[in-house]
Order: structure tokens, then C-alpha cells, then sequence
């Protein structure tokens, strides 16, 4: 538990609730794969966060993408994330690799958490694909600082693509950590159905990775309690098509904005994010697929289709994202 004298001698905000870190190491980690070491260019702590948690990182070129945070939470001088380069990709990781050198000064946010540990849990199983690792990586610093007991399944075409082994060489000596490595042959892949095929009291599942993984991830624990099965898309998985009658209406839809009164036509087929933009409504946008919630928004009148990744039933009641949320009622009503 921190003190409050160690709060206040924590890094401060910027006036845009940012935070400025110096880039103290690059180091390659895999394939593909860097990581980023981030501190205070003054020394002091950082602000806390959770395993699970992620930053946004504002890029030269304009662009923010979210990283998660992969490094031990009890570490308080240090953020550390890992990118892998993908070249298919909308330029953000490329822009990691090639625009970001230790010694520079990057804006980052506040870390945010939408994939919390469970502190009730028991035991937990820890299932990776890829770069899905980071995330759970926290975790199991998280959970071994706690003495929770875990199990950890790193999945990944071979050795080499594989980030942290340095790191992760204790685990996998003590038989915590397990790879799985299929060179791209099927046969050879974790069979995540043995793995989750009996739920035990107690214990909870966490998953990231690719789509597919993600896919067969869940088809794997759909039998599981509810609650007891936790999961982060790092990339929005394929949806079908909109049907007309979960669409919005042809006339689209009129969004006041409470606190001034403002009305902002929102046309069939327009995104509200689009929308709020071209009127000057200041709504911040990110992953534009509805999985980080940095275009979050209270909404207090009107009926909505959720599309995102991200809140819960109980957040839906109140929220939407604008990035890929959309209203099937003729107004709407947003708390900004």
C-alpha cells in the first residue's frame, strides 16, 4: 500500500492529463519483437497500475496506440511494453520500431486497466498467443508476488518468436510456464479443449491473443462459470453484417450534447465519432474498433447498439463508445 507521501512524489500530469517519459532502453526481445522501457526523466515513481493494464503512447506522426503494460506492478520506476512489428498493420507499431529510440521523450497516458485480475481467485490459468503475452506477463509477476498459485501456456510458431525467455526461464524451470511451438503445423498446437475441458472450483481463465487463438480460446471455455473466464482482444475479431433492423434508421439520428445544448446530426451509415468530430465536439479516438475505450462516453438518453469489445453489460447501461457504437433510436443524448 502506497503512502500519501509516496503519491506526491509521484510524476505529474501534464496539463492534458499525460504523462512525458524518456525512452531508457530498447531491447529486442524476439522475431519482430522490441520492448520499451519508459521511466521518469526526473526519477520520480510513476503512477501505479494493475496487471493487465494498458497506456496509450501519442507517436510522432499523430497517431496513439495502446501497449500493455508487461512489467512487475510493484515496480514503480518503470512502465515497460513490447511491440511486434507488423507490417500489415496501420503503420502504429511500425512507427514503434523505426520512429522510437532510447533517450527520446514520448507522451503516454495514465495506465488503464479493462482486464483486471479477479482477487478472489484461487488459481489461475494464464493462456498466450503471440504477443498476447504481454498482458498476461504482468500477471504472472502479479500473481507470484501474491503466492497465487498459476499455470502459464505461452503459444508460439517457434522459440524464436517467442519474447522474454530470459525473463521467463525461472517460470518455465519450475513448471509454471509451459511453450507451445508449432512451426505452423497444426498438430502440434496446445489442445486448449484438454487444457479447459473440466472447470475447478476457484479457478479463473485469462486469454490474448490473434483471432483465431481468441476463437478457440472461447469455444474451449464456453462451458465455464460466468465470471470465471477473462479475455482482451488486441485486434477487433470479424463481425457479420449488420442486419436493417439492428441498423439505425434511414433519417439517421439527432445527438444533443447536454452541457450546451448543441444538436448533431448523425447521417445513416456515419460514425458517431465522425459526426461529433466534424462539428467540434472534442471526443478523443484511438483503436477506432471498439477496444480501448478512449472514445468512452456517458450517454443519459436513447437506445443503443453496442458494437465494441470492451464494457460490460453493466457499463452498456450507461456507456457507449463512439468509435464503433451506434444509436437505433431518433435521439441521443451524450453527457458532454
Amino acid at each position: 500500500m502506497e503512502t500519501s507521501l509516496e503519491a506526491e512524489e509521484a510524476i505529474q500530469d501534464t496539463d492534458a492529463g499525460t504523462l512525458e517519459v524518456r525512452v531508457k532502453q530498447v531491447r529486442y526481445e524476439g522475431n519482430g519483437i522490441n520492448s520499451y522501457e519508459f521511466t521518469s526523466p526526473s526519477g520520480e515513481k510513476l503512477p501505479p497500475f494493475e496487471a493487465g493494464s494498458h497506456i496509450d503512447i501519442h507517436l510522432k506522426n499523430g497517431a496513439i496506440r495502446q501497449y500493455s503494460l508487461c512489467n512487475s506492478p510493484a515496480e514503480r520506476n518503470r512502465y515497460v511494453i513490447a511491440v511486434l512489428k507488423d507490417e500489415a498493420g496501420r503503420g502504429g507499431s511500425r512507427a514503434m520500431h523505426d520512429d522510437v529510440a532510447a533517450g527520446d521523450i514520448v507522451t503516454i497516458s495514465r495506465p488503464r486497466n479493462h482486464f483486471a485480475l479477479d482477487g478472489n481467485a484461487k488459481r489461475v490459468i494464464l493462456i498466450a498467443g503471440g504477443i498476447g503475452v504481454t498482458p498476461l506477463k504482468a500477471m504472472a509477476h502479479e500473481l507470484d508476488t501474491h503466492h497465487v498459485e498459476f499455470e502459464m501456456h505461452y503459444c508460439a510458431r517457434n522459440r524464436e518468436a517467442a519474447a522474454f525467455s530470459d525473463e521467463f526461464s525461472a517460470m518455465e524451470r519450475d513448471g509454471r510456464l509451459h511453450y507451445h511451438f508449432d512451426d505452423g503445423d497444426k498438430r502440434k498446437q496446445l489442445d486448449i479443449m484438454k487444457l479447459l475441458a473440466q472447470p475447478a472450483p476457484g479457478t479463473h481463465v485469462y486469454y490474448c491473443g490473434p483471432s483465431g487463438f481468441m476463437k478457440a480460446c472461447a469455444d474451449a471455455a464456453s462451458h465455464w462459470p460466468k465470471g470465471t473466464v477473462h479475455f482482451e482482444h488486441f485486434k477487433a475479431p470479424d463481425q457479420p453484417k449488420r442486419t436493417p433492423a439492428s441498423a439505425e434508421s434511414a433519417d439517421g439520428c439527432d445527438v444533443t450534447i447536454a452541457s450546451t445544448g448543441q444538436v448533431v446530426h448523425l447521417s445513416a451509415g456515419q460514425s458517431l465519432a465522425d459526426a461529433l468530430d466534424a462539428a467540434g465536439v472534442d471526443v478523443p479516438t484511438s483503436c477506432c474498433a471498439g477496444l480501448c475505450a478512449t472514445c468512452k462516453v456517458r450517454y443519459l438518453e436513447g437506445e443503443v447498439e453496442h458494437n465494441d469489445f470492451i464494457l460490460s453489460d453493466e457499463e452498456r447501461r450507461d456507456y457507449l463508445t463512439a468509435c464503433v457504437s451506434r444509436p437505433v433510436s431518433s435521439t441521443l443524448v451524450l453527457d458532454l
